[in-house]
């Protein structure tokens, strides 16, 4: 036994199992996923096989159960098998959008209205944690970004249904999507204003304008879409003005997530750089023989390191109930910024080869850029932080 949650038994099997369900049916394919531009359906049919999506969501509503050290460890092994952060947003985008559906239907249940919980459980959650379908989550606008609150796209009560007009852009798996969580004014301005509404994608008058091309998550599909007249059932609302407050909670396990996605890609570029210098021979000795090489891979080893142990910390805080709005902001920064550094370094110690689209410190050296954007931009988290701190 361990007091470690990472080393128990069942989590070192979890490790294995998503660490060789990389090595066989991930790595191998990138260069293709990424010049089409999007992961293949087979992908989510086989990671849902494998329980990889139900993580973290009950077995009641067609999860697997687990929590926030589970998807820790699915993340790390994605990318230690050689998998990449576009592969962990594009196959896992429903862990930012089916846990708000799952969080309504458990209210409603609770609330008595069985029947209501059941057609969000059966028609949103279980497709999507089955790999037959796609969740996506709808909140940046063109002139948006992290500024949430004050979002414009509108949605208005119409009898049983409610009309969403407005605009979204920069959203994951759009194009792919069954159905968008769409974040929606539904009454004054402000945070408290705000609802989340169930889109499916068919519905006359949703549109996906524009595939966006991206510098990086380039299997990851991104898109603008526009919401014009859009009539969907009143019952799609995943509670009246209470969205912002949902997304709030929920921002914790996806900067987390991300966090994650930083320093897992970081000890990737680590392991490759170490053993591309202990290979690669200039002037006839391998680089790693130069002082200078040593103690940048010693650099690198530290700020992955030190990231990974304060990331996991918070995780396994976060999972036993405690309350990590302030750790998890922290969390991201402290992910993101080894994951940046590591990959920079990687790409300098590789060299020219280091610089060549298709090497894999290339891609992860373009992948790790949008971590800090994504999720909250750095410097809006690191301001969030110090109101926290009541700075």
């Amino acid at each position: 036994m361990t007091d470690d949650p990472f080393r128990t038994p069942e989590r070192l099997a979890l490790a294995d199992a998503v660490r060789g369900f990389t090595q066989d049916h991930v790595a191998p394919h990138i260069d293709e996923w990424e010049a089409a531009g999007e992961l293949p359906m087979e992908l989510q049919k086989r990671a849902a096989a494998l329980g990889l999506l139900g993580v973290g969501f009950a077995e009641e509503v067609g999860g697997s159960g687990g929590d926030t050290v589970d998807m820790t460890v699915i993340i790390e092994q994605i990318l230690e098998g050689g998998g990449t952060g576009g592969v962990v947003a594009g196959m896992l985008t429903h862990g930012i959008a089916t846990p708000h559906i799952a969080d309504e239907a458990a209210r409603r249940r609770a609330a008595g209205d069985t029947a209501g919980a059941d057609h969000l459980i059966d028609r949103f959650v279980r497709p999507v944690l089955a790999g037959e379908a796609i969740a996506a989550l709808g909140v940046t606008e063109p002139d948006g970004g992290s500024d949430v609150a004050n979002l414009r796209t509108r949605a208005v009560l119409d009898g049983d249904d409610v009309i969403l007009d407005g605009a979204k852009t920069y959203i994951t798996s759009a194009t792919r999507a069954d159905h968008v969580v769409v974040a929606a004014r539904t009454g004054g301005p402000g945070a408290a204003g705000v609802s989340l509404i169930v889109v499916p994608t068919d519905t006359p008058g949703f549109t996906v304008t524009r595939r966006l091309d991206k510098m990086g998550w380039r299997c990851s599909d991104t898109a603008e879409l526009s919401l014009t007249g859009v009539r969907v059932p009143a019952a799609n609302i995943l509670g009246l003005d209470q969205g912002f407050a949902s997304l709030a909670r929920h921002f914790v396990t996806e900067r987390l997530t991300l966090a994650v996605t930083g320093y897992a890609t970081g000890q990737r570029c680590l392991d490759l750089a170490t053993r591309w210098t202990s290979e690669r021979e200039t002037f006839g000795k391998p680089l790693a023989s130069r002082q200078v090489v040593r103690h940048m891979l010693a650099e690198m080893h530290r700020q992955v390191d030190v990231a990974r142990v304060y990331c996991r910390d918070v995780a396994a805080r976060h999972a036993a109930g405690e309350e990590v709005i302030l750790p998890a902001l922290l969390a991201k920064q402290t992910g993101v910024a080894a994951g940046e550094f590591v990959a920079d370094r990687a790409v300098q110690l590789f060299g020219g080869a280091g610089y060549m689209t298709g090497s894999e410190v290339e891609r992860h050296y373009r992948d790790v850029r949008i971590l800090g954007i994504g999720g909250g931009a750095t410097e809006v988290m690191t301001d969030l932080a110090t109101r926290l701190m009541s700075l």
